[in-house]
């Protein structure tokens, strides 16, 4: 791909690693309801579809059920309180950062996170400042795969979405990508999602590290 105007990311899962702090979360929302902790490593597979997989692994519900909204509400009250305890970045994902912005290359994030808990966790990775943009699930007409997010990114930064690349480690970032005219990147040390089989997702590229991801970005320009 040529050499993007912007890029793009996911939150969860690319970005930056907030399985940790989401699944205490939820275990401590369990804990509420005298049941025991699940371990992380399974949880962090669900983390990318947020409150609704989160509440799926953790209570076997699904979001029809009448049971689902006051728990989603207090689930989200509880992160709320400590979203970026043990978040971090993923291994690479400074440098990346770094590389793109000394090559000129601006970036932003788009999530289905809602924007007020991933504001949160911008402040608390030190990046808020760096971003150019932050779009959260509801700012946009619809989340993703819906592309209106991306596209309202484009819209607040006056990117071209053509000259953008959209990196997300689930399929519906790629059909939002997509959708909205981007170059996509698949994240292969993300969550995966649903659909953990990313060749399957018809990105235009797969990384599967974050320390190549600005060599992928980068390098045919």
């Amino acid at each position: 791909m040529d050499r993007p105007q912007a890029v793009l990311f996911d939150l969860d899962g690319t970005l930056a690693d907030t399985a940790p702090d989401l699944a205490d979360a939820l275990n401590r929302l369990r804990a509420e309801h005298d049941m025991p902790p699940l371990p992380e490593q399974l949880l962090r597979r669900w983390t990318s579809n947020g409150t609704r997989g989160m509440l799926r692994v953790g209570f076997d519900l699904e979001p029809d059920d009448r049971r689902f909204p006051p728990l989603a509400k207090r689930y989200l009250a509880i992160y709320g309180s400590a979203p970026c305890v043990r978040t971090r970045l993923f291994p690479g994902l400074a440098e990346s950062l770094d590389a793109l912005e000394a090559a000129g290359v601006a970036w932003g994030v788009v999530t289905n996170k809602p924007r007020e808990l991933a504001e949160q966790v911008l402040d608390g990775l030190g990046l808020s400042r760096r971003a150019a943009c932050l779009i959260g699930g509801m700012c946009a007409a619809a989340p993703k795969p819906s592309p209106e997010p991306l596209l309202l990114a484009c819209r607040r930064t006056r990117w071209t979405a053509a000259a953008c690349v959209y990196v997300g480690d689930d399929e519906r970032d790629i059909i939002a990508g997509r959708a909205a005219g981007m170059s996509t990147l698949a994240a292969a040390w993300g969550y995966l999602g649903d659909h953990g089989d990313v060749a399957e997702w018809q990105a235009d590229g797969v990384v599967e590290h974050p320390a190549q991801l600005a060599e992928a970005i980068l390098g045919a320009g």
